[in-house]
């Protein structure tokens, strides 16, 4: 039995885009000879843009064998040809001056470079003098200092090196008892002799 209850339904299998592309056809047949036809522009390569629009419209559709587009092949102006000739001339003159002014930016860079090298080697070799100056200075004040050894002076001098300033320090541990002993060392010394 057949499921929709009519067994001598026949259905033909109509394909909806050759159906639009006869219509069309169809509408269009006569067109062709009221409108003219735009010349294809001529690639750089010498091919025509019409002449490959039509090679693909052949190879994909068979159903346009009615429908043909002239192959025309017009030669470029001499004007447009002229000014393409110039236009090459000067993009290349602009890529020859874009070259040169490269290579100057490359050669400036370079002996602003070389300067700046110059500079921070010789700010170095001040540095380093400056640092060598003070620290013979402070080896020879830090050597007449030990010479001057009296007893009782240790804490004194031991407070010298300590930084007893409460606001340099807001970082570090707090060192105010460290602080308070030293003092109280240097204000009272205690003997280290032995009384015999």
């Amino acid at each position: 039995m057949d499921p929709f209850g009519d067994a001598n339904f026949e259905q033909t299998e109509v394909d909806p885009a050759a159906e639009f592309l006869a219509r069309e056809q169809n509408a269009l047949a006569g067109l062709e000879d009221e409108i003219p036809l735009a010349q294809p522009a001529v690639t750089g390569n010498g091919v025509a843009n019409g002449d490959v629009t039509q090679s693909k419209a052949e190879d994909e559709n068979d159903d346009f064998s009615g429908f043909t587009v002239p192959k025309q092949v017009t030669e470029e102006p001499e004007r447009i040809r002229k000014w393409r000739e110039d236009q090459k001339a000067r993009l290349e003159e602009k890529d020859r001056e874009e070259e040169r002014k490269k290579e100057e930016l490359r050669e400036q860079a370079r002996k602003e470079l070389e300067d700046w090298y110059k500079h921070h080697d010789e700010t170095i070799s001040k540095t380093k003098a400056a640092n060598r100056e003070s620290a013979k200075n402070a080896e020879k004040q830090f050597v007449a200092e030990t010479d001057e050894i009296e007893p009782g002076t240790e804490w004194e001098r031991i407070a010298k090196l300590c930084d007893f300033n409460p606001k340099t320090n807001k970082s570090s541990k707090d060192i105010s008892r460290m602080r308070s002993i030293v003092l109280q060392l240097k204000q009272n010394p205690i003997s280290t002799a032995k009384k015999v």
